[in-house]
């Protein structure tokens, strides 16, 4: 092992370290109806026609005593439930003062057994709601409705969640955003990317051939569907056991072709970084790039940074993957607290 790789684990090590004591005293101070707060809740509706699942850490309605809120908006599959660790972190490490929701995307989670995929599917079809453009407008849609305009937003990106919060500030500038956390960001010429050169053509062209094994898996019972799962997640050694089960709901129904259509589309159109913008809301922004993202390779963080030298630029140094939420939800929870605790306090 080399001394770069050895120092990347030894801090990696110690902010595991940090992580373990900033949640146990942060849960400590926790009041017994605060504790209540970390058991999530999840809601179920239709939005832009199609469903969609919220999680929910905190207050389940918003009013306008609620001054902040944070809004996770997920990479592609759009599922909230792999961020439920980060998200439950994040709450607590504020003290249980501000909600913490993510949002899916539409058609990315299993509907309960009352609702189906799509409230009208005529209109899901003319407006394209599964694909990225409808996604960004399902996003604007859901903001309208249930978040009152006087509550002021931490926005928090991951990987496609990041392209769309930019299209976000970019159609609706008058959002009430205090800062936005792009992590993992694929903003700009994904199928340029070590792995868009390889998923491209799966997604644009051969997704059609995955459906009949997508089908025959959703047909396995539960157990050994779980069991697969954990299988493929074996070498992972601090594996979040949190993911397990909503894979096995990316893996039941319709929830993995409409990511894949909507993956089809982001190779297609994610092509030219915003700069305009990026530009205009520079002082909102944090951007965190993977040191070995095959999504986004280093050479777009040093082209942005160039491009954007004021800007608030961040490389890992610990050594995270760009599905972070398999394993480093908590530790990317602190940074993202470290980051922002102090524009909460201005």
């Amino acid at each position: 092992m080399n001394h770069e790789l050895i120092r990347a684990e030894k801090s990696r090590y110690n902010l595991k370290s940090e992580v373990v004591n900033s949640c146990t005293l942060s849960s400590a101070f926790l009041k017994p109806n605060e504790m209540d707060n970390l058991v999530p809740q999840t809601d179920y509706s239709y939005c832009s026609g199609a469903i969609t699942e919220v999680l929910k850490f905190g207050s389940c309605q918003l009013h306008a005593g609620h001054k902040v809120l944070f809004l996770i908006i997920p990479g592609n599959p759009g599922v909230v439930g792999f961020y439920r660790t980060f998200m439950q972190s994040l709450y607590t490490m504020f003290g249980c003062c501000h909600p913490v929701w993510a949002v899916s995307h539409a058609g990315h989670c299993v509907p309960p057994d009352s609702m189906d995929m799509v409230e009208d599917n005529f209109s899901a079809v003319k407006h394209d709601v599964f694909g990225l453009n409808g996604q960004i407008e399902h996003k604007l849609a859901f903001l309208r409705r249930h978040v009152p305009r006087e509550t002021s937003l931490v926005l928090v990106g991951h990987s496609i969640g990041c392209y769309v919060i930019l299209d976000i500030m970019k159609r609706n500038p008058k959002l009430k955003i205090i800062k936005a956390i792009m992590l993992f960001p694929t903003i700009e010429r994904m199928a340029q990317t070590p792995q868009g050169k390889v998923m491209t053509p799966v997604l644009c062209h051969m997704r059609y051939l995955a459906y009949l094994p997508l089908f025959m898996l959703s047909l396995l019972p539960e157990g050994l569907r779980q069991g697969l799962i954990k299988l493929v997640f074996s070498g992972i050694p601090s594996l979040d056991h949190t993911v397990v089960q909503p894979t096995v709901g990316l893996l039941s129904g319709d929830c993995a072709v409409n990511a894949m259509y909507m993956g089809g589309q982001e190779m297609r159109t994610v092509m030219e970084r915003d700069n305009v913008t990026i530009e205009k809301n520079i002082e909102k922004l944090l951007f965190y790039y993977g040191a070995s993202d095959h999504w986004c390779p280093v050479q777009y963080y040093h082209d942005i940074k160039q491009d954007f030298p004021h800007g608030n630029f961040r490389l890992c140094q610990d050594g995270f993957r760009h599905a972070f939420v398999l394993d480093a939800g908590k530790e990317i929870a602190v940074m993202v607290f470290e980051w922002i605790s102090k524009d909460l306090r201005t």
